[in-house]
């Protein structure tokens, strides 16, 4: 008896326990929400893409339990915005208790329609809460883009699995053409330029990579990026939030393979690749192969911003800084010119164990024995080679190539310097950039580069400096000259 009275009392003593937690919800008309942000903004989102997800923070700043009535999207089920609460995805959600002095996390993303317009724009909603009777509201904004869109629709077995990729056209012979009244936008795998192909990427257009993408001109296809000064061509990653505007490796790479001399590209911006321009010879070793590079700026490659395999490449007037491994690779010998191009490999998104600058004159068999590829040309000058490694120059020759020259050049190395390979150089002498934290690589007034050029190495490419800005008189080292 005496444990059926317990029993009974027990219960009682639970209701009410119960009944209390209940009756803590506070249900004052007063008691609102706070929230992390007023309003949730997207920086430009390209159409059919989903953004990368925004986080909002909402508060309870009361001692007391919160019961909020209703969380949903003001633009209902056709709403391009999507939600995620405590874990669960919706666009409306109810009855939802938040703790005293607690928060909820609330994630929302966006996907959004094309318009067929050539101009941002404007997407909006908004998530309205009800709590208490009370009616809060946070608006969402996000800016669309329309764009081209180059899928990958097809795929190529390698050692290393499939290669996805799209052509961008399916007649040889053809000349395509790219403009700035659109960005392009490619997709799931390579843009591929077939053999006997060429493509001219006009000045302005903006050209954007999803993850472990790229452009890829094949054997005998050709490329000619024609930017300007006021308006370059520029290469990225799809994402545009400003949290991205400095993440390497967002994309994979531009591969250029054998078979033209009329490669070109000026005044480019290749930002955050793996590895901003490779160019190598897939089959054949002799057959006509060039590419020219003026008045560029690879920047903030994972890997590397500058990669070849026995190739003709010459580098004027540009700008390669931060890469993870080398900024320059030039393997399998080749002829390569540098003239006024910076190179400075501040590296700041890991540890760097490899210099600024390789170069080698061999390839290893399937026997791992070396085979001689001659590199019959591997001059420097008026340039500049820095970085924050003691090392900034390896020289790996098997075949005692001395074909290399550096001079009127700022460098950073431990080697021993000597005549004819080594010629006016300045050594281990801080350039004295103005703020390489900041990306500026112009010279500070008190930089050794300054007036240290050799004006005899002048061409046309090189009499305006990357900025437009002459230097006849008596040039400065690298890429900038001095105003």
């Amino acid at each position: 008896m005496r444990f059926f009275k317990y029993l009974i009392f027990t219960v009682i003593v639970l209701i009410s326990v119960v009944s209390c937690k209940k009756d803590d919800i506070l249900k004052d008309s007063s008691a609102k929400l706070d929230f992390s942000q007023e309003e949730v903004l997207f920086d430009t989102v390209f159409t059919t893409i989903g953004s990368t997800t925004q986080i909002l923070v909402i508060y309870n700043k009361n001692s007391r339990p919160l019961l909020i009535s209703s969380v949903t999207l003001a633009g209902g089920a056709s709403s391009p915005y999507r939600l995620n609460l405590d874990g669960l995805s919706g666009k409306s959600f109810f009855d939802v208790e938040i703790p005293g002095d607690d928060s909820l996390f609330l994630f929302v993303e966006v996907t959004i329609d094309p318009n067929n317009s050539n101009t941002p724009f404007i997407v909006q909603d908004s998530i309205v809460f009800s709590t208490n009777g009370n009616i809060q509201d946070v608006d969402l904004i996000a800016f669309g883009q329309d764009a081209n869109f180059i899928v990958a629709d097809r795929a190529i077995q390698t050692a290393n699995g499939y290669l996805p990729y799209a052509l961008l056209d399916t007649q040889l012979n053809k000349t395509i053409v790219w403009d700035d009244t659109r960005p392009y936008v490619v997709w799931g795998g390579y843009a591929v330029v077939d053999s006997t192909q060429t493509l001219i990427i006009e000045e302005g257009t903006r050209v954007y990579f999803g993850n472990s993408a790229g452009l890829w001109v094949y054997r005998y296809g050709t490329l000619k990026v024609q930017g300007v000064l006021q308006n370059p061509v520029v290469f990225q990653g799809v994402r545009r939030e400003s949290y991205y505007q400095d993440v390497p490796g967002q994309w994979d790479r531009i591969w250029i393979n054998e078979g033209s001399t009329g490669n070109e590209i000026n005044y480019a911006e290749i930002r955050n690749p793996f590895i901003g321009i490779q160019a190598e010879s897939l089959f054949d070793t002799f057959p006509p192969k060039k590419l020219k590079v003026t008045n560029t700026k690879i920047t903030n490659a994972s890997g590397f911003s500058l990669f070849t395999r026995y190739y003709n490449v010459e580098v004027k007037n540009s700008l390669l800084a931060r890469a993870g491994q080398y900024s320059v690779a030039l393997t399998r010998g080749g002829g390569y010119k540098f003239l006024h191009t910076t190179i400075a490999n501040y590296w700041n998104s890991g540890q760097r164990s490899t210099p600024s600058v390789y170069l080698s004159d061999y390839a290893l068999d399937q026997a791992g024995s070396a085979v001689q590829f001659p590199l019959y040309k591997a001059d420097f000058e008026n340039c500049i080679i820095w970085g924050e490694n003691d090392e900034e120059l390896e020289l790996d020759f098997e075949f005692g190539t001395n074909t290399h020259r550096f001079k009127n050049v700022l460098l950073k190395t431990e080697l021993q310097l000597s005549a004819p390979s080594f010629i006016s150089i300045i050594q281990n002498q801080n350039p004295q950039f103005e703020s390489y934290v900041d990306d500026d690589y112009r010279l500070r007034s008190t930089s050794p580069a300054l007036n240290a050029g050799d004006a005899t190495l002048l061409d046309p490419d090189t009499q305006l400096d990357i900025t437009g800005f002459s230097r006849l008189a008596s040039p400065d080292l690298g890429a900038y000259e001095r105003q």
